[in-house]
C-alpha cells in the first residue's frame, strides 16, 4: 500500500509553548524546524507519495513547500478537525492511497523507521502508534476507504485503541514515537539524532545558554 501523510502545524506563535523554559527565544524556530525535518524525512521514506501540511502559518507553508510538501488552510476547530481537513482532502486527490496522520514535531524522524511502521500498518484497517511516554499518539493510518477517525491530544492511545484502531507494538522505531513537548523531550531526541533544520537551531540555543 501506498501513503499519503497528513501533518497538522499550529501557527508558530501558538507552538510548543511548553518548551519556552528550555529554548526562550528559540522556541517558534524549533517548532518550525521540526516541522521541516519531519516533512523531510517523511517524504524520503520509500513508502510514501506525498505530504500534506494542514495550517494557516505563512512561514510553515515557504518551509514545508521547500521540503516538497503540499499544504491545505487549517480552519478553527482544533487538531483532530485540522486532521479530518486534510484528510478529506488526500482522499479527494489520491483515492486509491492510505491515509496518515504524523506528528509535526519529530526531529529526529528517520525513513526508514517510519518505512517499518507503514509496512505494519498496511496489514489492518486503521492502526496508530503510541507516543515514547505511551499516552499519547504519533502516526494513525487508515486504508483506502477506512474513516481516518483521529482522537489526538493527551492520553489519545486509550481513545484510538478503544476506537478499534490497532495498536502497533513495534521494537527499533523510536523516532517515530519521538514528539517533542517539553525540553526533556527535546533532549531525548537530540540523543537519537535530529534533522538539520533543528540541528541548527539547537545550536543557537547552546550558544546563547552559554552567553547567558
Amino acid at each position: 500500500m501506498r501513503w499519503r501523510l497528513v501533518v497538522p502545524v499550529k501557527a508558530l506563535p501558538r507552538a510548543k509553548t511548553r518548551l519556552a523554559p528550555a529554548t526562550g527565544e528559540h522556541r517558534t524556530g524549533l517548532a518550525l524546524a521540526f516541522a521541516a525535518d519531519t516533512v523531510r524525512a517523511a517524504l524520503a521514506c520509500a513508502e510514501v507519495d506525498g505530504v500534506l501540511v494542514v495550517t494557516d502559518d505563512a512561514l510553515v507553508s515557504a518551509a514545508v513547500r521547500a521540503e516538497g510538501a503540499e499544504t491545505v488552510p487549517d480552519t478553527p476547530g482544533g487538531l483532530n478537525r485540522a486532521l479530518e481537513q486534510g484528510a478529506t482532502a488526500a482522499v479527494g486527490r489520491w483515492p486509491r492511497s492510505g491515509v496518515a496522520a504524523l506528528s509535526a514535531d519529530l526531529p529526529a524522524l528517520r525513513s526508514a523507521e517510519l518505512a517499518r511502521v507503514l509496512r505494519e500498518a498496511s496489514r489492518h484497517p486503521r492502526a496508530f502508534l503510541p507516543d515514547a511516554a505511551g499516552i499519547g499518539t504519533t502516526l494513525l493510518a487508515a486504508a483506502p476507504g477506512i474513516p481516518l477517525a483521529p482522537a489526538f491530544g493527551g492520553a489519545s492511545r486509550a481513545r484510538h485503541r478503544a476506537s478499534g484502531a490497532y495498536e502497533l507494538a513495534l521494537a527499533d522505531v523510536d523516532s517515530v514515537r519521538r514528539d517533542v513537548d517539553t525540553g526533556e523531550d527535546l533532549a531525548a531526541a537530540a540523543e537519537l539524532g535530529v534533522g538539520p533544520r533543528t540541528a541548527g537551531v539547537l545550536l543557537g540555543v547552546a550558544v546563547g545558554l552559554r552567553r547567558g
